[in-house]
C-alpha cells in the first residue's frame, strides 16, 4: 500500500478554494486576498475538528449513561472540551450559525465567535490581525459572501487527514505567497529550491530524537517540507510512525503575520512538538522588551540539522535596525566579525554555527 499523499486530487481541492477568492476582485488588492481566506480556512477546519471531537465525546458519554438528559450532556461535553481538547471554543457558534441568524447581527455574532476560542487559536487570529480585516470585509460588503462560502466547505477529519489538510493548506499558501511576492514585493522561497536544499542536507529516517532549525522560518516552509520530505521518503508505516514521533522541528520569526501562518499550519496538522517563537533571532531575549529576540538560544539549545534562507540586503544597523542589542553578542556569537549595518545575513550564518 503507498503511504504517499493523493497530491492531485488535494491539488485541485486547493485549486477550487484558489479560485474562489475571485469573488473578493475589485474590493481587496489581490496581494490582501490572503489576508481573508487564509484565516477562514484555519476557522473551518478547526471548527469542524472540533465538531467531530464533540460528537465523539458525546458517544462516548451516551455509551455510559443512555438516560442523560440533553441539557446537561451538553454542559458534560463543553466543560471536557474546554478543558482537555488541544483547542477549543466556549461559544456554540458556527460559521452555518453565524450566517443563518439575523444578518443585522452577523458582524457581531462573527466575532462573538472567533473571540471564544481558546489562547492558543486566539494568538494566531491575533497575529494575522483578523479581527482588522473584518472590518475590512464588512466595509466592502464581503462578509456574508465569505462566510456563506466557507460555511458548507468539508475540511472534517473524515475527509482530510491532518497531514491532507496541511499539504493543501501550505498550497493555497504557495500560491499566495507567490502572488504577494510579484505584487508586493514579500520574500517568498520556492518549493523546489527548499526541496533541493532538504536533499542536500540528507536526512535519515530516524530512530531516535532528531531537530531541526530555521531561525528566520516565514511562513514555516523550510521546516515543513523537511518533514514533509522524510514523510514521503517512508516505505513503512513504522517508518513513518519514527518521523511523526522524532522529528521536531525548530524556528523563529519576527513578522507577525507570518508567525501566524507558521502557528496555524502547525495547529492544522496537530504537529504538538514544534516549537516556534514570534521574536527576532540575531538579539539577545530580554522579557522586559517591546521586542521579543532570540528564545532558542545556543547556550540552551543545539539542533541536529539547520536550514534557512534569510532576508538579504535588510537594515541591522544604525537608526532604523537593532545594532545596539546585537552589538551585546559581539564577544560570543558574533566573534568572527560584524557585517555592514545594510546587511544581517551574516548574523544569521553566525546564529546558526554559534
Amino acid at each position: 500500500m503507498s503511504l504517499a499523499l493523493n497530491k492531485p486530487k488535494l491539488d485541485n481541492l486547493a485549486g477550487d478554494i484558489w479560485k474562489s477568492a475571485e469573488r473578493l476582485r475589485g474590493k481587496f488588492k489581490a496581494y490582501e486576498y490572503q489576508n481573508v481566506i487564509l484565516p477562514i480556512i484555519v476557522i473551518r477546519r478547526l471548527e469542524c475538528v472540533l465538531l467531530a471531537w464533540r460528537e465523539a465525546k458525546r458517544a462516548d458519554v451516551l455509551a455510559k449513561r443512555p438516560a442523560i438528559g440533553e441539557e446537561e450532556l451538553d454542559r458534560l461535553v463543553k466543560g471536557m472540551e474546554l478543558g482537555t481538547a488541544p483547542f477549543s471554543n466556549k461559544t456554540d457558534w458556527t460559521l452555518r450559525k453565524v450566517y443563518e441568524e439575523d444578518q443585522a447581527l452577523l458582524e457581531a455574532n462573527f466575532r462573538a465567535y472567533i473571540n471564544g476560542f481558546s489562547k492558543n487559536v486566539d494568538e494566531i487570529i491575533e497575529h494575522f490581525n483578523y479581527r482588522a480585516t473584518i472590518g475590512q470585509m464588512v466595509k466592502n460588503n464581503r462578509l456574508a459572501p465569505i462566510l456563506s462560502q466557507y460555511k458548507e466547505l468539508e475540511l472534517g477529519p473524515d475527509q482530510l487527514s491532518p497531514l491532507e489538510m496541511g499539504y493543501i493548506y501550505e498550497e493555497l499558501l504557495r500560491r499566495f505567497s507567490e502572488q504577494s511576492g510579484e505584487e508586493a514585493g514579500e520574500h517568498f522561497t520556492p518549493r523546489e529550491v527548499i526541496r533541493l536544499m532538504v536533499e542536500l542536507l540528507d536526512i535519515p529516517i530516524p530512530d531516535r530524537h532528531i531537530s531541526i532549525y530555521d531561525p528566520a522560518c516565514g511562513t514555516g516552509g523550510m521546516l515543513s517540507v523537511a518533514k514533509e520530505h522524510l514523510l514521503d521518503r517512508a516505505a513503512t508505516p513504522e517508518e513513518r510512525a519514527n518521523v511523526e514521533k522524532y522529528v521536531t522541528v525548530h524556528g523563529q520569526e519576527l513578522s507577525p503575520t507570518n508567525y501566524a501562518i507558521c502557528q496555524a499550519d502547525l495547529l492544522i496538522k496537530n504537529d504538538q512538538q514544534a516549537k516556534v517563537y514570534l521574536g527576532n533571532s540575531l538579539i539577545p531575549h530580554d522579557p522586559r522588551s517591546r521586542e521579543p529576540g532570540d528564545q532558542l538560544p545556543e547556550s540552551q539549545y543545539r539542533f541536529d540539522f539547520m536550514l534557512s534562507n534569510p532576508p538579504f540586503g535588510v537594515t541591522w544597523g544604525g537608526k532604523d535596525g537593532y545594532e545596539a542589542e546585537a552589538r551585546k553578542l559581539v564577544k560570543t556569537r558574533y566573534q568572527a566579525g560584524m557585517p555592514r549595518v545594510n546587511d544581517g545575513a551574516l548574523l544569521f550564518l553566525q546564529t546558526m554555527l554559534a
